[in-house]
């Protein structure tokens, strides 16, 4: 199991960046966040590619180790030609988070196009064929979560608004009709997280709650500064914040994370949890290629409940 001890509370792997421009085999402009799986013996990966026109789409990855990853020539996801879905997904697909309910794997995407963002719901059985269901709000509203559970029989679903700037939940009895929106949390003036918050992967069932790992931006004089933290949500009531830790776990410091097409950028769709009890978190750095970062969830909630004061 990874040590605890490091500049970060998650330890980036030493074969980081794990997906760059160079691994994938088609000219591309390029590749950032990724939703991932376990799937027979390896790992799929969903992964946003922007192209040389300046759409973006979804392509799957396929992983014996996690790490090297074989890129598919062509999307899984591409945007919309159904009149439907078409006008809302003009400019692309991307963002995915896979969350498995009821041995269905559901897909949340950010949809955007002309009139703005939207999260878009889609599922599929076995990642050769999809089918849209829907968009799950009005524009504009971006990281789109499903929980992996129902919450007292209802889907549970993470989002955020931009005007808001916040992370906020609702519930649907029937993934089509969403209502009783509450805050969850908001940025904290001061801290790292200080101008606007969103969720990252589906949240994580531990025996202290639901953990949730989410980005935080400071605006700074060199612009944005994205940093990933995570925060310890009620089982029964989601929309409750137990702890919340006040550092960062994850801070842009190498090359791949500082220099690229969003300079000073880590963040997350998709982890994984280990049998060893480790958070295997893959994330983008600056807007331009895929990372991996491991820490044991126990130090993960640990920071939460002794380093959290503001919520």
């Amino acid at each position: 199991m990874a040590k605890a001890e490091g500049r970060d509370v998650i330890h980036r792997s030493p074969d980081n960046p794990i997906l760059t421009l160079r691994d994938v085999p088609f000219q591309c402009s390029d590749i950032h966040n990724a939703a991932v799986l376990r799937h027979d013996d390896g790992f799929w990966f969903l992964i946003t590619v922007e192209s040389l026109e300046g759409q973006y789409a979804l392509y799957l990855g396929r992983s014996r180790d996690g790490r090297r990853i074989q890129v598919d020539e062509q999307p899984f996801m591409r945007p919309a030609r159904d009149e439907t879905f078409a006008e809302y997904e003009s400019l692309g697909v991307r963002d995915p988070r896979i969350t498995a309910l009821d041995g269905t794997y559901y897909i949340t995407y950010v949809a955007e196009g002309d009139h703005g963002h939207r999260i878009g719901l889609a599922r599929t059985n076995d990642f050769n064929t999809i089918e849209r269901l829907g968009f799950l709000n009005q524009p504009d509203t971006k990281n789109g979560i499903l929980f992996p559970e129902k919450v007292k029989g209802r889907y549970a679903l993470l989002e955020r608004p931009d005007e808001s700037q916040s992370i906020w939940i609702s519930y649907s009895d029937d993934l089509v009709y969403w209502g009783d929106a509450t805050v969850v949390m908001t940025p904290r003036g001061g801290y790292w997280d200080a101008d606007r918050i969103g969720a990252g992967p589906p949240p994580v069932l531990t025996e202290a709650g639901w953990l949730l790992i989410y980005y935080g931006v400071k605006e700074t004089a060199g612009g944005p500064l994205f940093r990933l933290g995570a925060a310890i949500l009620d089982r029964e009531n989601p929309a409750r914040v137990i702890a919340r830790c006040n550092i960062p776990i994850l801070s842009p410091r190498e090359s791949y994370e500082r220099i690229g097409d969003v300079p000073n950028l880590v963040f997350s769709c998709g982890a994984l949890v280990e049998k060893d009890g480790t958070l295997s978190l893959y994330y983008a750095g600056s807007d331009s290629c895929l990372c991996l970062g491991t820490a044991p969830i126990d130090a993960i909630v640990r920071t939460c409940c002794e380093k959290s004061e503001v919520f």
